[in-house]
């Protein structure tokens, strides 16, 4: 795969991730926090906010990967 069409396709999946990310974690925010006090929601915005950062690792070490050389 050339590598400017999979930086185009890492870009395009980061940017994704993100904003399914968000959307996801603000339903969840909603719909189990209501009733929470300030200290669970200090907590779940905490590790929510550092969960993202696994997949997207995932992502950006497939990005830097080197082609495999053809023989």
């Amino acid at each position: 795969m050339p590598m400017r069409l999979k930086k185009l396709i890492g870009t395009v999946l980061l940017v994704a991730l993100v904003v399914v990310y968000a959307v996801v974690a603000t339903i969840v925010a909603v719909a189990q926090l209501s009733q929470s006090g300030p200290l669970a929601h200090l907590i779940f915005f905490a590790l929510s906010g550092l969960l993202w950062i696994l997949p997207a690792m995932g992502i950006i070490k497939w990005l830097i990967l080197e082609p495999r050389p053809k023989n």
